[in-house]
This record gives structure tokens, C-alpha cells and sequence, in this order.
């Protein structure tokens, strides 16, 4: 059955009414396109529990005196929410296919709101830790079923658009994380940042469950626990093994895990390409055989790396070199992330009127442009310059995801939609651990050779970040690289490329 936006809106829209009327591409001039209001909700979901991925940044310092914690122990308050992300967003392709669009978002926001609860009363570090991978796997959930849904129920001339509103969710939420717990360790206990989330979170799960319409069919059918067994033991090792390199853990763990997580995920892929003969794989991989979809797979993954480098590497030359205050990183950092969320609606409709090319390749050229000249930063760089290039490469990446995901996910058949999705969400989390892990050592190691030279400490550590940032421009030249042989829309005929009918 066919789900028109008008039957999203109004919810006793008659069923004989044509699905093209909605998505007709001849529709006149100035006229508005229809209002898709099953996604105002899973939207306002997608962000409030994104926004929890890089909102314990900026708490780490008091969260460590106050439960008697090192930093290492410390940073598994965010490296735990982003393993759980990393095992869980694979599972999630089956999951959508067989629940209703409703029964997800009850599902994933309760689990989520189950989590923040257990973390704000806390009374241990570890039921805080518990509580951030009860959260995690609640957010797991909510992208892949915002982006399947989208592609699912939006008409193809309006998915630059819709997509554009999409990306405040999927790409400022963790830009705005950092910003939003300074603001709150400024005036309140760290308990706050699950205190004031909760009862929105709440709010949009009792609100969305009343209003939301189901989009689709299920599909039944087991699931493969081998598989899920598999997806743990190559994922979770993967996703930590990365996260320790340039830490203080033995030389040997890392190497061990990632060499574990490798080998798992390959007789994974294995499994899958069996089950795909006989029916229903946990991740369906015949998503990379679409050319666009691979490409724009491999572009938003060393995309990300690059954005996570900045949004590492900034705050720490802010607060460790020049001496800022939380408050003061996250307000300094803040329009960056604005700026990306206020243009991403109209760099949708842009790429609505003229496709992804004029916005992807400038786009990449501008990441390029800003990651390259904080390989300049110094011991007494003024803000004047950091706020600027901030925004432009913010503004650069606000250019280059809308159009990548549509285009990217345009491209599949309807029915890979949720795998598509699940791909894109777990090779975003190992791409996060692979750039930390990448930049941390080079960090490490330009710092130790300058320490070795004579260099003062502080002078050592700029030099560190100056090659981190170079790491940075040089992943921002692979994604302009492969921005150039993207294809500027979905090819007419592509599978994906239906008009939402």
C-alpha cells in the first residue's frame, strides 16, 4: 500500500486519492510542497537523543573528581555510547523491516528516556555508565528510522529539501553537544544534562506516538542470531580496538581487538552474502552494488572523520592552550554549529533546483579551505581567525551531507532503504573511532619528536594539533576527490529515484 503525504497529514484522507497528485513534478509554480508531517516527530526524536552522543565532552573534568575516576576511565562515558551505536545500528536494517513505524519510534525513544533516567540519579560512576549504553541503544535506532522513513514517504523533488531540514538533526545535534553542556555545567550539576533532555525526550515520544502515522509494511521474519553475533564481535572490537591507539593501553590490545573485530566482520559478510540467497540477512550488503550509494558511503565516512577531528581538536586547543572555560568553548564553537543547521534547509531546495554538483564540490573545497588553514593555528592565534574558518567549515559540511544522503540513499530500491540506513550509521561510528585514533597518534607523535627537540610543552602540544588539523586536510582532499565522480542527482530510472508512488 502506497502512503501519500497527504494521508501522513490528515489522517482519514480517502485512500482512492492518486499518490501522484502529492509528488507530481509539474505542480504549478510557487506552490507549496506538501507538508510530511510523520517526520516532524521522529525529526524532534532524532535530535534530542543525537544530541547526547558529544554532550558528556565538556563534563569530564568534574564527573572525574566527583566519582574519584581517571580520565581514561572517564572518556568510557562517551567511547561506551559510541561502541553500543557502532553494535546495535546493524540490527537495526532487520528491526524496521519487521515493526511498525510507531512500535519503533515507542521502542527506541522509551529506551532511550529509560537511560537518561538512570543516568541523571546515578549514584555510581559505573549506573552512569550503564545508563549512557541504555541511551545508546535507544539512539541507535531513531537515524536509521528517520532516513527510511524519509526515503520511504518523501516525493523525489522534494527530498533535497526535507533532507536539508533532516541534517539539524543527523549533523548539528552532535556539533551543538558540546555547546549546550557548557551552558549547563555553567549554572548547574552535571545531572542537569540528563535532567533538562528527559522531559523532552518524553514529551516528543507521548506527543510523537499520538500522532504518528505507520509508513510501509512489516515483514516478517527470525532473525539470525549468528549473525547479531557476529556484528558484536567485529563491530564493538573494531570501534574499541581504534579508540585506543595513542592511549595508555598496552601496544598489543588495540592491534588485538582490531585484528578480532576485522576477522569477525569478514565471516560476517560472509554470512550475509548466504542469507541473501535464501532470504533475510541481517544487514543486506546488496546496497553496495549501487555505484552512487558506495560512493556517497565512502564520502560521508571520511567526512565525518575530518568534522570529528575539528570538533576534537578545536575545544582542546581552546580550553588547554588558551585557557577558555567550558562556557566560553562551547559558545565560541556554537555558531559554527548553527550555521550548518540554518543552512541546511536551503541548501536542500538549492540541490531540489540543481542538483548535488554545485554544492557538493564547493562544499568539499570549503572543508578543504578551512581544515587547512587550522594547520596554522599558534600559541596566540586570535579568535578573530578561529570563528570564521569555524563557520566556513561548518558551512563546507552543511554543503556536502544533504546532498551526499540523498543521492545516496535515492539510488537504492525501496526495500534496501533500512540496510542503506543501518550502513551509513555504522560506518559513521567506525569512521568517528578511526579518525580519533588516526589524529591521536600523529598528535602524539609530532608532540613527543618536538619534546625530544628542545620545544617548549605548550609550543610541543600547538605543533601536535597543527599535524592533527593537516590529517584533517588531507581526509578533506579524498572526500573533493570523490565529490568529483559523484553524480550530481539520482539517475533517472534508478531504483530509488520513484516519485513517492
Amino acid at each position: 500500500m502506497t502512503t501519500t503525504p497527504e494521508s501522513l497529514e490528515t489522517p482519514d484522507a480517502p485512500d482512492r486519492q492518486p499518490a501522484t497528485q502529492a509528488a507530481s513534478p509539474q505542480a504549478p509554480a510557487g506552490e507549496a510542497s506538501p507538508d510530511y508531517g510523520v517526520l516532524r516527530w521522529l525529526v524532534a526524536g532524532t535530535f534530542i537523543v543525537i544530541l547526547n552522543e558529544t554532550i558528556m565532552v565538556n563534563a569530564i573534568p568534574r564527573l572525574m573528581v566527583e566519582f574519584s575516576v581517571d580520565f581514561r576511565a572517564a572518556q568510557w562515558l562517551t567511547s561506551a555510547f559510541m561502541l553500543t551505536m557502532a553494535v546495535v545500528i546493524p540490527i537495526t536494517g532487520w528491526f524496521l523491516q519487521r515493526v511498525t513505524t510507531r512500535q519503533a519510534l515507542g521502542t527506541a525513544m522509551s529506551i532511550f528516556c529509560a537511560g537518561t533516567l538512570l543516568a541523571a540519579l546515578a549514584p555510581t560512576f559505573e549506573v552512569l555508565l550503564a545508563g549512557r549504553i541504555v541511551q545508546a541503544t535507544g539512539t541507535a535506532v531513531m537515524m536509521p528510522l528517520l532516513m527510511t522513513t524519509l526515503m520511504t514517504v518523501v516525493a523525489e523533488r522534494d527530498r533535497g529539501r526535507i533532507m536539508g531540514n533532516v541534517t539539524l538533526a543527523m549533523s548539528v545535534a552532535p556539533a551543538l553537544g558540546p555547546a549546550v553542556s557548557g551552558v549547563i555545567l555553567d549554572v548547574a550539576s552535571w545531572r542537569w544534562m540528563f535532567g533538562v533532555v528527559l522531559p523532552i525526550a518524553a514529551l516528543i515520544t507521548v506527543v510523537g506516538l499520538q500522532r504518528l502515522q505507520n509508513v510501509g509494511e512489516t515483514v516478517a521474519g527470525s532473525v539470525d542470531w549468528f549473525s547479531v553475533a557476529l556484528s558484536a564481535a567485529g563491530f564493538g572490537p573494531l570501534v574499541y580496538g581504534l579508540s585506543q591507539f595513542g592511549g595508555d593501553a598496552a601496544a598489543w590490545v588495540p592491534w588485538t581487538c582490531v585484528a578480532v573485530g576485522l576477522a569477525s566482520i569478514a565471516v560476517f559478510v560472509g554470512r550475509q552474502l548466504q542469507l541473501q540467497r535464501g532470504g533475510s540477512p541481517l544487514l543486506d550488503l546488496r546496497a553496495l552494488k549501487h555505484r552512487s550509494f558506495t560512493l556517497a558511503l565512502l564520502l560521508m565516512s571520511v567526512a565525518f572523520m575530518a568534522m570529528l577531528g575539528s570538533m576534537i581538536l578545536l575545544p582542546t586547543y581552546l580550553q588547554e592552550v588558551r585557557g577558555l572555560s567550558e562556557l566560553e568553548t562551547g559558545l565560541l564553537v556554537m555558531p559554527g554549529g548553527l550555521a550548518m543547521g540554518l543552512l541546511g534547509p536551503q541548501v536542500g531546495k538549492i540541490y531540489d533546483r540543481v542538483g548535488g554538483r554545485p554544492l557538493v564540490i564547493p562544499g568539499s573545497m570549503a572543508v578543504l579551505v578551512a581544515l587547512t588553514l587550522l594547520t596554522r593555528v599558534q600559541v596566540d592565534t586570535s579568535m578573530a581567525y578561529l570563528l570564521p574558518v569555524h563557520i566556513l567549515l561548518m558551512v563546507g559540511l552543511a554543503a556536502v551531507f544533504t546532498p551526499v544522503f540523498t543521492i545516496g540513499l535515492g539510488a537504492l530500491p525501496p526495500e534496501l532503504y533500512s540496510h542503506g540506513s543501518s550502513l551509513l550509521g555504522t560506518l559513521q561510528q567506525v569512521a568517528a573511532a578511526a579518525g580519533a585514533a588516526i589524529i591521536a597518534a600523529v598528535i602524539t607523535a609530532r608532540e613527543t619528536s618536538l619534546l625530544g627537540d628542545g620545544v617548549a610543552a605548550l609550543e610541543a602540544k600547538v605543533g601536535g594539533m597543527e599535524w592533527g588539523f593537516g590529517v584533517g586536510a588531507i581526509l578533506a582532499i579524498v572526500v573533493l576527490a570523490i565529490a568529483i565522480v559523484m553524480p550530481g542527482r539520482v539517475a533517472a530510472g534508478a531504483p530509488g529515484s520513484h516519485s513517492g508512488h
